[in-house]
């Protein structure tokens, strides 16, 4: 594979990796979106219009928690925490035909008496494992948890929920040793687009019987069966990074059933693929820009710096403490990880220390970190899932010749991650078995009741400048922009006043003046 990190894996749509470190007793507020009230245990009887023709079998399912069990890789969850699946149509045209799983995790309201509903998080990717990311973080909304049971979902094609799964994870590694992701030669160039080829092939022939229904017009379906399924009015929604995308989707389809909804490291909802990965390039250099001028350095020499650093690293692969080099790629991705977040900078100055020294152990790791590979050698598949969720949204199949069009305005917007993600604009859904859905996702969301929208200014994944445009796309009256200055991918759990307008927001209804500034 290219494990592309894509900037999917730079991370466009990406994992929220710092936000997560992130009323009436009625349930019926005029400044804020609906909460429910009726009790988990208890579906409302679903009419014929919710249910937008699924048969009773799904619509009035009730979920059988019981105790979690241990996701791969992680710890198994505390007795608070109870897992359940909910059955969702396969493909939502054949309502009553073959039907998949979608894994949901649940911590109950503290506060029982003054509950006011389910809270539905996704933490992004797309590729995120709500079932296994939430428990862990669930620290971090126990001011929320009080009055909303927490509820973390797998959406479908990830982990538990008919996860996609393309290559094993020599293959995996293979592809990260060999395939460089900013071509230089024809040969290069050929065994970067064959290999993204050959990755959708093992896409398809491991999980083809899922590929063409995982893409998010899906998911939002589910997350209102799944509404319906827990006994919610409206949806009380948190959506990071792709799950703002998510939460866009969900909001022009059922802009009736909108109720209390954040969105927090926003993902431009005008953007394609392309305009996606130049939004990037913006993203990214800014936040390494911005770490440059923190540590009092130049950021135009800071980033010759690198770009120098890379050279010689394309050019002669760095020793590791391990069997494995570190090549240009992996480099690039070992610079990205830790741009995530402000206190993750000092780990990024002692990494590029150390590779100028001549050793690629420690950006190797933080690679490694991000391309979700242990120290046995095993790979996740959130990479997996990300692609073929992707690549199911997108139309766009950008060739070669395309990508090299792109590297002049792409160098010009970063030296250092330009050529990276104009080259990943071909790669990520080369040859891909199935046909995406559209340019870009629809947000316009009419008639639903007020989303609040918060956009950090350094955010280098999903650029402050996508909230915006978000906020303009869910309409007016929609959308109500909540500016953080600050850095890093998210803002809730990292910024006081952030946290307390979504927390009052949530719990109370209090919708804050559109435009509103927090640093």
């Amino acid at each position: 594979m290219v494990a592309h990190a894509r900037a999917g894996a730079l991370a466009a749509a990406a994992l929220l990796l710092t936000g997560v470190l992130a009323g009436c007793e009625d349930g019926t507020d005029d400044k804020g979106g609906g909460a429910a009230s009726s009790p988990a245990s208890s579906p409302p009887a679903s009419s014929s219009s919710e249910s937008n023709g699924l048969p009773a079998s799904l619509t009035s399912q009730r979920p059988d928690w019981s105790r979690c069990e241990a996701p791969e890789g992680g710890e198994t969850p505390g007795s608070e925490w109870r897992c359940a699946t909910v059955k969702v149509p396969l493909d939502y045209e054949k309502p009553r035909g073959d039907t998949i799983g979608i894994a949901l995790v649940r911590k109950e309201a503290t506060d029982r008496s003054k509950r006011l509903g389910s809270m539905l998080f996704n933490f992004g990717g797309p590729g995120g494992s709500g079932v296994s990311i939430l428990p862990r973080a669930g620290s971090s909304y126990a001011t929320l948890n009080t009055r909303y049971d927490l509820v973390g979902f797998d959406p479908r094609g990830v982990a538990r929920s008919a996860g996609v799964r393309c290559r094993d994870d020599e293959t995996q590694d293979e592809a990260y040793q060999e395939v460089d992701m900013t071509p230089d030669t024809p040969a290069e160039e050929a065994a970067f687009m064959k290999d993204g080829a050959d990755f959708g092939a093992g896409c398809d022939r491991l999980s083809g019987d899922v590929l063409l229904y995982v893409g998010t017009t899906n998911a939002a379906r589910d997350m209102d069966l799944i509404r319906q399924v827990l006994g919610d009015e409206k949806l009380t929604y948190f959506g990071m990074s792709y799950g703002t995308e998510l939460g866009g989707t969900y909001a022009h389809l059922f802009p009736e059933n909108v109720g209390r909804t954040v969105f927090d490291a926003v993902v431009d909802p005008t953007a394609d693929s392309i305009g996606h990965a130049r939004n990037q390039a913006t993203g990214f250099q800014r936040a390494l820009d911005n770490y440059f001028k923190d540590r009092g350095q130049d950021p135009k020499a800071g980033t010759r710096r690198i770009t120098a650093l890379l050279k010689r690293i394309d050019a002669e692969p760095l020793p590791t403490g391990t069997d494995r080099e570190l090549n240009e790629s992996l480099a690039i991705t070992g610079i990205v990880l830790p741009l995530y977040s402000k206190d993750s900078w000092p780990a990024l100055t002692q990494a590029l220390d150390e590779a100028e020294k001549g050793s690629g152990t420690a950006l190797l790791r933080l690679a490694d970190s991000y391309n979700g590979r242990d120290d046995s050698g095993h790979y996740d598949t959130q990479n997996h899932s990300q692609r073929a969720i992707s690549c199911a949204d997108g139309r766009a199949r950008p060739s070669a010749a395309d990508a090299r069009a792109l590297l002049p305005e792409f160098e010009k917007l970063s030296p250092v991650f330009g050529p990276f993600l104009a080259w990943d604009t071909a790669g990520w859904c080369s040859g891909w078995p199935v046909e995406g859905e559209h340019d870009h996702p629809e947000a316009s969301a009419p008639g639903a009741g007020p989303i609040l929208v918060v956009g950090t200014t350094g955010d280098p994944a999903t650029p402050y400048e996508g909230a915006r445009r978000m906020a303009d796309e869910l309409g007016e009256g929609v959308g109500v922009l909540l500016s953080n200055k600050g850095e890093g991918h998210g803002a809730y759990g990292g910024n006081s006043c952030v946290t307390s307008t979504v927390d009052s927001y949530f719990l109370d209804g209090e919708v804050p003046a559109d435009g509103k500034t927090c640093s």
